[in-house]
């Protein structure tokens, strides 16, 4: 799960050209404002990551003067978003380790979200994608939040280090949808519920026009060579669902569209390696999520995370998003950015997200 506020070490200030009260700080790969003179290099602080709702009393400053006061979840406060100021790309909040309650000693990288009260700020879904609960989230799969290469620092070094070998695959805009097949019972999810069956829910109708129950009660599947996985009895198909009511169908899509990116087997609690979940959609007539390399890639190709990110923004810029096919007419799409996978452990992963789709995206 994605960690939003951590106690962090800031690696670098450097000055913002014509500011004189403002300058940058540097925490892993990300790059945040702040006002000039706080902080110094080697400094412990707390780092809020972007889509972080921050409370009020922790943050005062974050609502603008004769601004009325924002509501989440019932909680008074503001929403971190990428933002530029004077010319510098700001992504998130540092605030002093004063905020932590006293009597407790913090390490580097120690999560403190639920101390401070940030929650993940997250869209308000159509009536027609929110639906009726049966429950939370499965607690038998995974729910996860693909961590960002900026949080990642140390297992990008160690990584590239052992020179493994990654898949690279758009990361598209759209709403996750999961369904699963748990000791005979299909079930069906948005990225937090476990939904209950209704003719208007568009997740369920998306899983009735792929007639996905009966594809993973009748799972077809070409057993890589290498793995000898058997067919699962109990496992979870997840992918990006796309079209008409689905983040203002940035696609233009005429019908709805279920993009998968990840196959976890329940019994085994892992994922699909590459070979097994490509080889297990294409067996059954899904459509997978498109790739951006055509085969592997180390990350020995990148001397830091900053050139991850730029290559999020170079190899996807101005591409028709998505499966060209499928895109209902020839304007490109800024694509929102990339996931790394590891091509032998699905849970080894990160995403990269560009700068420029945030700033275009309120994000």
């Amino acid at each position: 799960m994605r960690k939003l506020a951590t106690v962090r070490i800031i690696d670098e200030i450097n000055p913002i050209d014509g500011a004189d009260a403002i300058e940058c700080a540097s925490i892993g790969g990300w790059k945040i404002v702040t006002q000039k003179g706080i902080y110094s290099p080697g400094d412990m602080c707390v780092y809020l990551e972007i889509d972080s709702w921050v409370p009020t009393e922790i943050a005062p400053f974050l609502t603008k003067p004769g601004h009325p006061v924002r509501v989440y979840n019932g909680v008074p406060g503001e929403r971190l978003k990428t933002i530029r100021l004077r010319g510098q790309v700001s992504q998130g909040l540092i605030l002093p380790m004063s905020v932590l309650p006293s009597g407790q000693i913090y390490g580097d990288e120690d999560e403190v979200t639920e101390i401070l009260g940030i929650q993940k700020w997250e869209p308000t879904l159509s009536a027609s994608l929110g639906g009726n609960a049966r429950g939370n989230f499965p607690s038998f799969i995974f729910k996860t939040d693909q961590e960002r290469i900026q949080n990642m620092k140390r297992d990008f070094f160690l990584w590239k280090q052992e020179q493994r070998a990654f898949e690279v695959t758009e990361k598209v805009d759209g709403s996750s949808m999961t369904v699963y097949l748990n000791d005979g019972t299909f079930g069906v999810c948005s990225r937090n519920l476990d939904l209950i069956e209704t003719p208007d829910n568009t997740f369920w109708k998306v899983a009735r026009q792929y007639n996905l129950e009966e594809i993973m009660r009748n799972f077809k599947f070409s057993v890589h060579e290498i793995e000898k996985r058997p067919i699962p009895k109990n496992f979870a198909i997840r992918g990006e669902l796309l079209g008409p009511g689905v983040q203002k169908n940035k696609y233009n899509l005429k019908d709805h569209v279920l993009l998968i990116f990840d196959i976890f087997d329940i019994d085994k609690q892992e994922y699909f390696v590459h070979y097994d979940r490509w080889n297990a959609v294409r067996d059954n007539g899904l459509l997978h999520v498109p790739l951006i390399t055509n085969g592997p890639r180390t990350l020995t190709q990148f001397e830091n995370i900053s050139d991850i990110l730029s290559f999020a923004e170079q190899e996807v810029s101005m591409v028709s998003s998505v499966v060209p096919h499928l895109v209902a007419n020839n304007n490109p799409v800024l694509p929102e950015g990339v996931v790394f996978k590891d091509m032998d452990d699905g849970s080894k992963s990160f995403k990269a997200i560009s700068t420029r789709w945030l700033l275009a995206n309120d994000g």
